[in-house]
């Protein structure tokens, strides 16, 4: 696989959203912590985050759907 396999496009909008989700009383509160962008070859991903929950735990979404 080449490197521009792996590569993200400057400037292409993520197709899918990170969250660190915390649960409360009575709901959970979610928190954009990053993106991901497909590989070109479409078998991985490339993700940024821009900060880690303390519980490791990531909730990784379609894009489209946080809207």
């Amino acid at each position: 696989m080449s490197n521009t396999d792996t590569q993200t496009t400057t400037g292409k909008v993520p197709t899918h959203i990170a969250y660190q989700v915390r649960e409360g009383e009575k709901k959970g509160y979610w928190t954009r912590i990053g993106a991901a962008w497909p590989h070109k070859d479409g078998k991985g991903f490339n993700i940024q985050l821009d900060c880690m929950p303390f519980d490791g735990k990531i909730s990784l979404r379609i894009e489209s759907e946080t809207k």
